[in-house]
């Protein structure tokens, strides 16, 4: 097979490729099995719907590469209460495109639950250090953390409450602050980044633009997938191990359009999105928030109840767009943008929503629990003394009926009753639509994360994660499809 990234848009007729193993998605699941697979040997193709992005095109302005990096501009949504927006990126890479790098384990509780409830015993330390090294894990210094955040470290401090740096995946970050939009510099190491290029040296064959539409079945084993070009040609990929990866909500509807994975019930069920808002603290001092990385710290406090604050900050444009009020009060906090600082409240959620396909069109439904507002309600009443404990004079939280906190008082939010629809949320890490488990009746996958009944059809992205982790999960999806890899190959050797 050629090692050349091939695009699809320059593909008008059928192109047929023999490969041992099709990978579908290059995003933090794909683009590492894909890596490893071929570096172990194996003929490998893989299918991008997306486009290749390289750093030059990154021109770091919100309304320039939102068109260009983001499924649907990024204003994928969910149906429900209340709304919540669902962006995913789109292009080589995936959604590591355009996140923000940060790296957490999986938590040892989590993997305990999913031990006792889904029947799943991962011991992944091993591919977490390879993944790790792989993508240049580091902790943010703190002179490249941006004074947003370390004024919450300052605020955290003081109150005793504990935090700390985050991990990223980054080699020579300059602090630009654009990664939701792209990193100009190609510090971020991205699956893109890192994993496509391992793979094409070992090999693998890529074509961009190519939209998977069909995979083939025969006698209980997989034998060929074809995809759709932006030409309006076919490629077609025979190969008796196809690796889906096109994400938590896109894998249900290519498996449901094939009549995969239907037999339990719970494909497209069990969504998981770890629901994230963003409060805004006016301070004296100039501290210019889109200076330095956008998420640079955390306070795990409340992990212990599904409640994580991290950093989150961007360009002036990007915060006018998210800035709560309208009118003149929406142009005061606009004209005080070098004075405010911003932090995440991010919810481990108990709701569970579907994913599914309404003529043609992506359909997410999700309704946030009761108890998931009051989790908000507490991330943000301690995320206000935090910033008063740094120098706020003022916090507005985006919860409706709350009004600006002033002199550290947090009554209104310690009083209140915050009821889903009044949280204004986004969410960033959907999970579990083909969630893997021991028992075939429970679940899409099994703990090989093979599709239950079909042999050499195997899922490697968020949807087999079976729970909401609390934290960002790129890397515990890298880790499973790191696994993945390791358990493919060493079959084929025996």
């Amino acid at each position: 097979m050629s090692t050349a990234i091939e695009s699809g848009a320059r593909i008008a007729g059928e192109r047929s490729v023999t490969a041992d193993a099709c990978v579908i998605g290059t995003g933090a699941g794909g683009a590492p099995v894909a890596a490893l697979l071929a570096e172990a040997g194996m003929r490998v193709a893989i299918l991008e719907e997306g486009a290749l992005h390289e750093p030059a095109s990154m021109t770091a302005r919100p309304r320039d590469m939102m068109a260009r990096l983001y499924r649907d501009g990024g204003q994928i949504a969910t149906i429900g209460d209340p709304p919540i927006v669902l962006p995913l990126g789109r292009g080589i890479g995936g959604t590591t495109l355009v996140n923000s790098g940060t790296c957490f384990r999986t938590p040892q509780r989590v993997l305990d639950r999913w031990r006792a409830d889904h029947g799943l015993e991962l011991d992944l330390d091993e591919e977490f250090a390879l993944v790790e090294e792989a993508i240049g894990v580091r902790e943010v210094p703190p002179e490249l953390a941006g004074r947003n955040a370390n004024l919450v470290k300052e605020g955290a401090d003081r109150l005793g409450v504990s935090s700390g740096y985050l991990k990223r995946n980054a080699r020579g970050c300059i602090g630009s602050g654009v990664c939701a939009f792209g990193c100009p510099t190609g510090a971020k190491q991205h699956a893109g980044q890192v994993w496509i290029p391992r793979a094409q040296d070992a090999g693998a064959m890529t074509f961009t633009d190519a939209k998977a539409q069909r995979i083939v079945v025969e006698n209980g084993r997989v034998r060929e997938v074809l995809a759709r070009t932006a030409a309006g040609g076919t490629v077609r990929v025979r190969a008796e191990t196809v690796i889906v990866a096109a994400g938590a909500l896109l894998t249900p509807l290519l498996l449901r359009r094939n009549g995969l994975g239907t037999g339990s019930g719970h494909l497209g069920r069990n969504l998981s999105i770890h629901p994230a808002s963003a409060a805004r603290a006016l301070y004296d001092e100039v501290i210019d928030p889109w200076a330095g990385v956008p998420q640079s710290v955390y306070v795990d406090e409340l992990a212990a109840d599904g409640i994580m604050l991290e950093g989150i900050a961007g360009p002036p444009d990007q915060g006018a767009m998210s800035t709560p009020r309208t009118g003149a009060a929406h142009r005061e906090l606009m004209l005080a943008a070098r004075r405010t600082g911003s932090f995440g409240v991010m919810v481990s959620d108990t709701a569970r929503g579907t994913v599914r396909s309404i003529g043609g069109r992506l359909v997410v439904r999700y309704d946030l629990h009761p108890g998931d507002a009051e989790r908000f309600r507490r991330g943000f009443e301690l995320l206000a003394q935090i910033f008063f404990a740094a120098g706020a004079r003022e916090v507005i939280v985006p919860v409706e009926g709350i009004p600006a906190l002033r002199d550290g008082d947090v009554e209104p939010l310690r009083r209140g009753r915050v009821r889903p629809r009044q949280i204004s949320a986004m969410a960033f890490h959907p999970l579990g639509t083909a969630r893997a488990g021991a028992d075939p009746a429970a679940s899409v996958v099994d703990p090989h994360l093979q599709l239950h009944g079909v042999q050499g059809l195997y899922v490697a992205d968020g949807s087999v994660v079976p729970s909401s982790l609390g934290v960002n999960p790129q890397i515990t999806i890298m880790a499973l499809a790191a696994r993945l890899a390791r358990d493919v190959s060493a079959s084929r050797r025996g």
